[in-house]
């Protein structure tokens, strides 16, 4: 009967092993996905600005100059906020670890109680959980805790500058569609080109982004077009007005 737990609670460790990689992978879709949001977030913003410039004047400067200017801008604004945000985050976990250091450097029987409880919580035996809490506790007490308890990989904290470095790469990465759209094609067709190739985009990262997050990619898809080309809609339509006014 000995060997048989003993089999068993080792088949639970390496099943708990899996869900670690499970986790991993969730998380790079989680960062697949923001990147495609992020790409998404610059051709939105670029072409609305592009678009109402060229509605406003044929000078081609002009319209380099306002993409350019809003591409760095969102861009830097974009990893900013993603450098704050994640920055906030990775302090509340380094926080959430100390306090488990903490515990277990003070209390490590009731810790151990603690973790063979959280095993019985998700359905095992008292004995079966007992035995894993222990195998795990031996290999790497802080992972054990952290990752039942707060979903938490002590060795692989998500770092802010990367972060920051993927929402600036994915924002300017979107805004060059737009800018080489409006640019690239006669005077005549700028609009009708860009507004084409930005809506092809739209259909495209909107339906990356829901079946990565597990949504309906066609509802997706028609909200990210119906909000892009409303955008550009409303900023060609001032372009004109300033235009005219000029």
């Amino acid at each position: 009967m000995s060997d048989a737990r003993t089999e068993t609670g080792t088949e639970e460790i390496h099943a708990n092993d899996a869900d670690q990689g499970i986790g991993s992978v969730s998380n790079r879709l989680n960062w697949l996905r923001a990147g495609v949001l992020g790409a998404n977030d610059g051709i939105v913003s670029v072409a609305g600005i592009v678009v109402g410039v060229a509605a406003a004047t044929a000078e081609v400067s002009a319209i380099l100059v306002a993409g350019i200017a809003g591409l760095l801008a969102g861009a830097f604004s974009m990893a900013a906020g993603e450098y704050v945000s994640v920055s906030t985050q990775r302090d509340t976990e380094k926080a959430l670890l100390d306090k488990e250091r903490w515990e277990l450097a003070n209390m490590p029987d009731q810790e151990l109680d603690e973790l063979a409880r959280m095993w019985e919580a998700k359905g095992i035996s008292p004995d079966l959980a007992r035995k894993i809490a222990e195998e795990l506790t031996e290999r790497d007490a802080l992972r054990a805790h952290a990752e039942i308890e707060f979903g938490i990989d002590p060795h692989d904290l998500t770092s802010p500058w990367h972060a920051a470095l993927a929402s600036f790469v994915a924002f300017t990465v979107g805004a060059l569609l737009p800018m080489a759209a409006i640019i690239l094609p006669p005077t005549s067709l700028r609009v009708p080109v860009t507004f084409g190739a930005v809506v092809i985009a739209l259909v495209i990262t909107g339906t990356v982004s829901a079946r990565l997050g597990g949504a309906d990619a066609r509802r997706a898809a028609i909200r990210t077009v119906v909000g892009g080309a409303l955008a550009m809609v409303v900023t060609y339509v001032v372009g004109h007005l300033v235009g005219v006014g000029v």
